[in-house]
């Protein structure tokens, strides 16, 4: 079973740049995107053999997760059940036979650091959600979490200490979510590898020279990480400031 994840960075923007060429070549089971920014009526993407689940944000043209599979699930879930988060359209769960999937859009601090106790009160939320989740049957989280977690996931980490999505807060938040029962599925599979990144900012050849964050991830429960097969990052995939993730699942 393959799954795929994806900030498009604008779902009507992403479509004009290559995005259907990479859901028909990829052929994933599951395609999660993270900050559609669009509501159904404004897109016209709906491929017939997957299911669709959309969860926009009350906000026009910000935040917002979309799912496709090909696989109907037992249940969907949007939310996490916090409304001032719920309201920006930044989760959505599907049940399947022998794991929850979720799809995440990690709130930004930003650059001033002004949403930093949200995304602290969001973190909290999001661990008590997942860990319920955790005691029915495994989950696999994926998505854009907004922060580098350690030094090999980011370029330039001495000249970034403080900065938004590496700030000492929003890292030690990370390392409390693997803490509660949770696998960072690629940096298992990749634990010494530098230079792999799924961000980069549009500044002029920033792309080119690889200068680059990995802030988007897929999770597993402890006990399923050997059922995950494979892990890929899709830097040569543009379309966003983010290229794509996967994993295969037995």
């Amino acid at each position: 079973m393959k799954l795929i994840s994806w900030n498009v960075a604008g779902f009507r923007a992403c479509l004009k740049k290559g995005f259907r060429e990479f859901f028909e070549e990829v052929d994933a089971d599951v395609v999660c995107l993270q900050e559609v920014k669009a509501t159904l009526d404004q897109y016209d993407f709906h491929p017939p053999t997957y299911f669709e689940y959309l969860y926009s944000a009350e906000r026009k043209g910000y935040s917002g997760t979309l799912v496709y599979s090909k696989i109907e699930p037992i249940s969907v879930t949007y939310g996490i059940g916090v409304r001032k988060f719920d309201v920006e359209g930044r989760s959505i769960t599907l049940e399947f036979p022998n794991f929850y999937l979720v799809n995440l859009y990690v709130p930004n601090v930003k650059r001033t650091l002004e949403r930093m106790d949200e995304r602290m009160e969001w973190e909290v939320e999001v661990r008590k959600y997942l860990k319920k989740l955790d005691s029915l049957k495994p989950v696999v989280i994926c998505g854009d979490f907004n922060v580098a977690h350690t030094e090999l996931d980011i370029k330039n980490a001495k000249q970034n200490i403080g900065n938004a999505g590496f700030t000492d807060e929003e890292r030690e938040k990370f390392t409390e979510l693997l803490a509660s029962g949770f696998i960072d599925t690629y940096r298992y599979y990749h634990p010494d590898e530098k230079d792999h990144y799924t961000w980069w900012s549009y500044m002029r050849d920033v792309r080119a020279r690889n200068i680059g964050w990995r802030i988007d991830y897929f999770l597993v429960s402890n006990r399923w990480i050997h059922q995950v097969t494979n892990t890929m990052i899709y830097s040569d995939i543009y379309g966003s400031d983010h290229c794509p993730i996967g994993i295969e699942i037995k």
